[in-house]
């Protein structure tokens, strides 16, 4: 008799990929919590107190709970991992993964959602610099998108948590990327060094070490990777959308 199978999540498989692929580069998986302070998402991470995010329209405040939030990105795990290093005396080298999800007040669309998932990753070291990031982005989208070549471009930015800061662009090639990614450069994470006050904040010597930091969303990345079409789908709880993968 043939029993029916449960499926994975495509958010759940890419996660799993994502972390494999990171780990044999050397990075540590980390997590943080959901509801997080204020100090953690904005104010350790170098955002300014009058800075368009820290607004109702950007971020969901927690009734209740003075100084808290849902957080609105995976950056305040950085502090957090680097802080308790520091507190247990365990110096830099770090290199660091970090999947999970966050939320955004904003109104949801084919391509936005109030809740989606984000993966963030930071290397912190003597001699980190941009050139080891964009190896590390380029490895990851080449094993990700397998029989692909990949490319990275970087654009300037700006960011709070990072100096200089870059917008990321990818483009695949090869016969197996289907059509409408094939030789495109899509735009896919923000990124930088990290702001030596965020090294600071975190009680780590900005003088001596230096790190790079990405973040970029995975239902976005699902989508690429499967040709989804909404991203709502990824939230739905709708099993003919699961059940396809």
């Amino acid at each position: 008799m043939n029993e029916a199978r449960g499926h994975i999540h495509p958010i759940s498989s890419l996660v799993r990929e994502t972390n494999r692929i990171f780990f044999d580069m050397g990075f540590t998986f980390a997590e943080g919590p959901l509801l997080e302070s204020e100090w953690y998402n904005f104010d350790a991470l170098n955002v300014p107190k009058d800075h368009p995010a820290r607004d109702m329209q950007d971020t969901f405040f927690v009734k209740g709970e003075q100084g808290y939030v849902l957080r609105t990105h995976t950056s305040p795990v950085q502090v957090r991992y680097m802080e308790a290093q520091a507190k247990k005396g365990n110096p830099p080298p770090y290199r660091v993964i970090v999947p999970g999800k966050v939320f955004r007040n904003e109104a949801t669309d084919m391509t936005h959602e109030a809740e989606f998932f984000q993966i963030e990753g930071f290397a912190v070291g003597e001699d980190v610099s941009l050139a080891h990031l964009k190896g590390t982005l380029e490895r990851f989208f080449r094993e990700l998108f397998k029989g692909a070549g990949a490319e990275i471009r970087f654009r300037p930015s700006f960011f709070p948590f990072t100096e200089p800061s870059v917008e990321v662009d990818m483009r695949i090639t090869g016969k197996r990327v289907p059509d409408k990614l094939r030789d495109k450069w899509i735009e896919m994470m923000g990124a930088g060094m990290v702001h030596p006050n965020v090294l600071r904040n975190a009680g780590i010597d900005s003088e001596k070490y230096q790190g790079f930091a990405f973040g970029m969303g995975l239902d976005r990345l699902a989508m690429l990777r499967w040709g989804i079409d909404d991203i709502r789908l990824m939230h739905s709880a709708d099993l003919r959308f699961i059940n396809q993968f």
